[in-house]
């Protein structure tokens, strides 16, 4: 049934909310907003120090796991660690990743593998052990943070863009496979945002800085919460009837000219 009102629509009271990556950047950001939007939240990172510290500043409803989710061995246990402290996953964010800047001919084949294996092979395997809970409530929203690097090609990121475009054929195999079960897949692909990794790729590149600015129709950077607020729209009811997009978020980027 739809939701009757406003703030209604867009609440997530009542949820749990995983966020892989989720202690900085825009990882960090999707948390926040959910947060707000009313979700429990649940941190996935690599390092606790960040995990702890957006977890005191967001405060009740938060709670974090420090874990590397390529140990692929491991990643039912990370599921159920969670379902056992904070009860069932309702809602799955696959926001974790590296990024690597370098010409595609100099990129090794460790460096492509472990891209791919962050952001796809990593993705894939905590989703297909958090989809049956889901498929089972019928209920449920996985969301994957994909890229401009998803829509356009990109000189120096070959591994990410690989890894970031094969999002695109996992929210659409997903979302037809899991959508008459009740569960939704969608992606939001960020456009150039301000955070530490967009900083590090474009570290003494001016030109480059140029470029995204004059690409861009908006004529600036985006916002960390710009992503945050989407991914609680995906997320909410108010998309009860989205399954299978990949919302551009970037300022006009993947259109303009």
């Amino acid at each position: 049934m739809a939701p009757q009102s406003f703030p209604e629509a867009f609440s997530l009271r009542g949820q749990t909310a995983v966020i892989t990556g989720g202690g900085t950047g825009i990882g960090r950001a999707i948390a926040s907003r959910m947060h707000a939007a009313g979700a429990q939240t649940i941190l996935v990172g690599l390092v606790e120090s960040e995990l702890a510290q957006t977890a005191r500043e967001l405060g009740e409803r938060v709670g974090y796991l420090e874990h590397d989710i390529t140990k692929l061995d491991e990643t039912p246990a990370l599921v159920e660690r969670i379902t056992a402290k904070w009860g069932p996953i309702s809602c799955l964010v696959n926001n974790a990743g590296i990024h690597l800047k370098k010409p595609a001919v100099d990129t090794t084949h460790a460096e492509f593998q472990a891209v791919l294996t962050t952001h796809v092979v990593a993705a894939h395997e905590l989703t297909r052990h958090v989809a049956p809970g889901m498929v089972a409530r019928r209920s449920g929203s996985i969301l994957f943070t994909a890229s401009m690097a998803s829509l356009m090609g990109i000189p120096l990121v070959v591994a990410y863009s690989a890894a970031k475009s094969a999002y695109v054929g996992m929210v659409r195999t997903l979302a037809s496979e899991l959508s008459p079960h009740g569960v939704r897949v969608n992606a939001v692909a960020p456009g150039w945002i301000e955070t530490e990794m967009a900083r590090k790729a474009l570290v003494g590149d001016p030109g480059r800085v140029q470029k995204i600015i004059s690409r861009t129709p908006m004529a600036r950077f985006g916002q960390p919460d710009d992503i945050g607020w989407a991914a609680v729209y995906l997320t909410s009811p108010a998309a009860q009837f989205v399954t299978g997009v990949v919302l551009p978020v970037d300022g006009g980027a993947s259109i303009g000219f």
